[in-house]
């Protein structure tokens, strides 16, 4: 098996685990191609002990490996997006990190996982993304997101004003600190932070949530992800900062945002005994009441 691995930071506590997981692919029989800057970060505390291509772009990637392990957090496996793109090629999360929702496999789980990966024995679970079809320009070919969009302001003077049309149907002018545009895997994101619902994968929706909202009677709203979303922005700031997760873009009054649902999947790895349903129990502690 072809095995990619992208990284990019890891701490001292997690070399130990980095090792486990590089022997035991080893042992595997399993080839190796790992994301150049992570090796060269890597190689001078973790004995590699075969030989190793790296990559650098998504390029080099394609077609070039059976399945991607991103190690780290999920800020990492969201960085694995602009490499991973459109190929379909299937993504596993090992959490080194925090909380870890999408990358869920833990430290101590490592080694079964692998097992799991090189028997055959797991589910692809396609993940909804979007796109910004709108100001072309801004983000050029990496115009795309996992798990939201957002607008926030750049003055911390004065509140963001946000208009926003459904299907040329006008919604409502949030004013606010900001507007985010959730995936169903964002909603457990930056819009779950602020008071959106949990929408399950497999639902055909985003979720439309305000950021400290100055109006306490508007709520996040939940809309069909064959929608095409239009923002644009007023008020007092000159300009706005736009995230397609974890990157950033600054935008002026004049120009229009245009949102809608991407014309590519992410193909999660879900393994055995992991659902979504158990990681939203696990990651937030639903039932860990010392009452119990």
């Amino acid at each position: 098996m072809k095995v990619a691995l992208f990284g990019k930071m890891f701490s001292d506590d997690g070399v130990v685990y980095l090792q486990q997981l590089i022997d035991k692919l080893i042992d595997a029989r399993c080839s190796l191609l790992i994301y150049e800057p992570f090796f060269e970060k890597i190689s001078k505390k973790v004995a590699i002990k075969c030989e190793v291509r790296t990559f650098n772009t998504h390029e080099e990637l394609k077609n070039s490996a059976s399945i991607l392990f991103s190690v780290g957090g999920d800020g990492t496996l969201l960085d694995t997006i602009t490499l991973v793109r459109d190929s379909g090629l299937p993504v596993l999360g090992i959490n080194l990190g925090r909380l870890g929702f999408l990358s869920s496999i833990s430290c101590d789980e490592i080694i079964p996982s692998i097992d799991h990966i090189i028997d055959g024995n797991f589910e692809l679970e396609q993940r909804t993304m979007l796109t910004l079809e709108k100001p072309e320009e801004l983000f050029g070919d990496l115009n795309f997101a996992l798990n939201e969009l957002s607008v926030t302001k750049t003055d911390t003077n004065s509140l963001a004003v946000v208009n926003v049309h459904i299907d040329d149907k006008f919604l409502n002018t949030y004013w606010a600190d900001g507007l985010i545009v959730a995936t169903t895997t964002g909603s457990t994101a930056y819009s779950l932070s602020c008071s959106g619902p949990i929408i399950t994968p497999g639902c055909e929706n985003f979720v439309i949530t305000p950021i400290s909202s100055h109006n306490l009677t508007v709520r996040p709203i939940v809309i069909s992800d064959s929608s095409e979303i239009r923002i644009s922005v007023g008020g007092r700031n000159r300009h706005y900062l736009v995230g397609l997760d974890s990157r950033f873009r600054t935008i002026d009054q004049t120009q229009e945002l245009v949102i809608r649902k991407a014309a590519f999947k992410l193909n999660l790895v879900q393994l055995p005994n992991k659902d979504f349903y158990s990681t939203i129990r696990e990651k937030l502690l639903w039932g860990k009441d010392h009452r119990n």
